[in-house]
């Protein structure tokens, strides 16, 4: 009898390519995402109401430009720590302690301004704490954003967020500049205190999943230097928070004395200063649906210098036009190419980085974003008082002018494809005794054997694996060349503690194993490269501990 033929296998059918309003198909996405927007739009009705009581309570350009250096300085001081801090604790309770603080902050300082209570110099220091909050909310909250949406649609997601607070900025500035013409800026700071509610709502009710680690729990000291040293042999990264530096640095010009501009070069209220912003915002809104439509037509790197270049002109524009409703344009496009580059950053970070050292990353990248800003409106303002407020604006020009150079020798680099999932495929040494994790340091070698013809291409696939172990956590690292017989190549690498090995284990990606299969493949031994792990002799540990100790038995 003739077997009927089975039914074909349907193919399956390809995912459909994520879109803008993807990550809002994600509820916790979304709920998050709505808070953010009432938290953000307190934020900037603060902002509005800050500057402008500062504006009216003294005469002098930098006390106003340092509002911007109050609320970036502690960014520049806590980024690091809260980073390392946010890779090692529950990100949700510690999002429960930030907005909580920062809603107590801001409810004091609108009690103060209601009660005549309150000078510049009160202003800057209720600025200074909110800004110790904001510093150590935004690492672990920016790194949140990856647990809620899958990885291919975290750049629109990290657009939106983006999208988020420029609607905050299209709407608070003309929100508090209204209350502050009718009533107090006091009213608007209340009205920030409150804006929080939603946001710590949101968080209290969202049931994370405990994460299970994997290794050796790290230490906060140890963590914060495993962060540093993976941005340092980490040369994608490195070229973005370089670029970062540079463009916030001429940006900051922009919000740390556009309100100097309103006030004292075209002598307009706080109502038109609120407006300039809000178009700014709604440039920005505007900005992620072009992003969103453009799709790929642009890298990073080339929206970036779109970004920078655009603010040339925005910086000639604010020392130069004559009239606001000239600025009511510029302000639209600067709103564009602010979000375009920004997004632009924040997406290349954290689409460079694995799960296990993201916030510190992230927190190093909002440090170098934040000293530019301090640094720019200090220098920017003091620039103002010394000289003339158009010369500041222009010499804020050439800078940003100047910083299009740096796309040579930095350029950003796509993170299409990368997979940094733990490879998790290196087996567990065996020991020849009961190894504690504070043990060390140890040195970890690899024999290859590589014909004399390949030496050249095998030298270049090792200078990469050599940096991974750097960025993974190891002290020193090398090649070396068994004189006596040239062929036989030894590749080692040293590390501070077992502990900190074990960590190396999980570190490891996908994506490096690539790297060190290209490297492997030179290898024309008749069996695998041997690997051999050696512990400090006598068996001593990094730690004060009892005098007896045991000696290991040998290399394995």
């Amino acid at each position: 009898m003739i077997q009927p033929s089975p039914s074909p296998t349907p193919a399956a059918t390809p995912e459909a390519p994520p879109t803008l309003w993807t990550p809002f198909t994600y509820s916790l996405f979304r709920a998050i995402w709505i808070a953010s927007v009432v938290s953000n739009i307190g934020t900037w009705m603060q902002n509005v109401a800050g500057v402008w009581l500062v504006t009216t309570l003294t005469s002098s350009a930098l006390l106003v430009a340092l509002m911007q250096t109050a609320t970036s300085l502690p960014a520049f001081l806590l980024s690091m720590p809260a980073g390392a801090i946010a890779d090692l604790i529950d990100r949700r309770r510690l999002l429960l302690f930030t907005q909580g603080f920062m809603a107590v902050v801001a409810l004091l300082l609108g009690i103060l301004t209601l009660l005549g209570e309150i000078s510049a110099f009160g202003v800057l220091a209720f600025t200074f704490l909110l800004g110790l909050g904001a510093a150590i909310n935004a690492p672990v909250w920016q790194t949140v954003t990856i647990e809620l949406v899958p990885r291919r649609v975290l750049g629109f997601a990290i657009t939106l967020n983006g999208v988020s607070n420029n609607i905050a900025r299209a709407i608070g500035p003309a929100v508090g500049g209204a209350i502050i013409a009718y009533y107090s800026p006091g009213w608007v700071f209340l009205v920030n205190a409150v804006s929080f509610l939603g946001t710590f709502g949101v968080i209290y009710a969202w049931k994370r999943e405990a994460e299970v680690t994997s290794g050796p729990a790290e230490n906060f000291m140890g963590a914060l230097r495993a962060g540093m040293r993976y941005v340092q042999y980490s040369p994608a990264i490195y070229a973005v928070l370089v670029r970062t530096f540079a463009f916030a640095f001429g940006a900051s010009a922009m919000w740390g004395l556009l309100s100097v501009v309103t006030a004292r070069r075209l002598h307009l209220s706080s109502g038109t200063y609120g407006v300039l912003l809000s178009w700014l915002g709604a440039g920005a809104i505007t900005g992620a649906f072009l992003m969103g439509r453009a799709g790929n037509r642009l890298t990073y790197n080339q929206r970036v210098l779109i970004g920078s270049a655009v603010f040339v002109g925005t910086n000639v524009a604010l020392a130069l036009v004559p009239s606001v409703y000239w600025l009511y344009p510029v302000m639209f496009v600067s709103g564009i190419a602010w979000l375009m580059t920004m997004t632009s950053f924040s997406t290349t970070v954290q689409l460079h980085v694995p799960k296990w050292v993201q916030a510190r990353v992230v927190s190093m990248y909002m440090l170098v974003f934040q000293a530019g800003l301090s640094l720019g409106s200090i220098v920017w303002g003091e620039l103002a008082d010394r000289t003339t407020l158009e010369t500041a604006l222009l010499a804020t020009a050439a800078w940003m002018l100047l910083s299009l150079l740096l796309a040579l020798p930095f350029p950003m680099r796509s993170a299409e494809g990368l997979n940094l999932e733990p490879a998790e495929h290196w087996p567990t040494p065996r020991m020849g005794s009961n190894v504690d994790p504070d043990d060390g340091p140890v040195v970890v070698m690899i024999e290859y054997e590589v014909a004399l013809a390949d030496q050249p291409a095998f030298r270049v696939a090792a200078e990469q694996l050599t940096r991974l172990r750097l960025r993974d956590g190891s002290l020193r690292a090398g090649v070396f060349t068994d004189i006596a017989q040239p062929t036989r190549i030894t590749e080692f690498f040293y590390v501070a503690t077992w502990g900190e090995h074990e960590r190396q284990h999980h570190r490891f990606t996908v994506e490096d194993k690539a790297i060190e299969a290209r490297v492997r493949q030179f290898h024309a031994g008749p069996e695998p490269p041997r690997v051999t792990h050696f512990l400090a002799f006598p068996h001593s540990t990094n730690v004060e501990v009892p005098t007896s100790y045991e000696t290991m038995e040998g290399p394995q």
